[in-house]
């Protein structure tokens, strides 16, 4: 298992940096990387786009909770390879287990959730990360990616997406969601459709962005693209 995920940690980064790959924030202080950074945070990304924030973050205090599922081996050890800590159980499996552990080790750490993950259904937000968010008092950030024309795995329920060579990435981090310690079962679902509205949207931002190839005011690059690099 760590070898297997060493090596496709290497093979993830050395395609992830033929990418143009470029962020747009609502707030640039809730980004792990910059100086000044007001976090910790809760970062809640599409299941099908679960590769770009580890490569792009690298090293940042951020903990990914992964599920259960033993395919999550391989994940796990490739997300290590990026300098993220990892903690395994999902929202809706091991979830209590896995908090319980982040109250312990990690806290003061931002955390990313794959809110529609391990199983699905596809783009439908789930209320965890809203109790984990109430529980642990800490904001939810959407974290909307795309890429320009990406290869979509038909098979998968995700529709994972996998970015062409020498493409266009985008990453559109959007308002971040304060949510209170106690709600009621009515008040989690407001906040959940809520949240998952947000998502939808800067996803959808992000997507558009990476297909256009537009200039956003306050854009920034995640590294350079290589000299020479041909676009397909």
């Amino acid at each position: 298992m760590r070898w297997g995920g060493t090596l496709l940690a290497f093979g993830i980064r050395a395609w992830m940096r033929t990418l143009d790959s470029r962020i747009a924030c609502y707030d640039p202080l809730m980004d792990p990387a910059v100086e000044g950074f007001q976090g910790p945070a809760i970062y809640v990304v599409w299941h099908e786009y679960l590769a770009l924030p580890p490569c792009n973050r690298r090293g940042c205090d951020v903990t990914m909770l992964l599920s259960q599922h033993r395919d999550a081996h391989w994940l796990s050890e490739m997300i290590s390879q990026f300098g993220f800590k990892t903690v395994r159980g999902s929202t809706s499996r091991g979830g209590v287990k896995a908090i319980l552990q982040i109250t312990r080790e990690f806290r003061g750490t931002s955390l990313v959730i794959t809110p529609d993950g391990p199983r699905g259904p596809r783009r439908e937000l789930s209320s965890g990360c809203i109790y984990i968010a109430g529980l642990l008092g800490i904001p939810i950030v959407p974290l909307g990616c795309g890429f320009d024309r990406p290869i979509r795995n038909s098979r998968s329920w995700d529709k994972f997406a996998i970015p062409r060579p020498s493409s266009r990435a985008r990453i559109v981090l959007g308002p971040a969601v304060h949510v209170p310690r106690k709600l009621s079962k009515e008040q989690i679902e407001d906040y959940r459709r809520y949240t998952e509205s947000l998502l939808h949207a800067v996803t959808n931002e992000a997507e558009s962005w990476a297909a256009e190839g537009s200039l956003r005011i306050g854009e920034r690059a995640f590294y350079p693209v290589p000299q020479g690099t041909i676009r397909l």
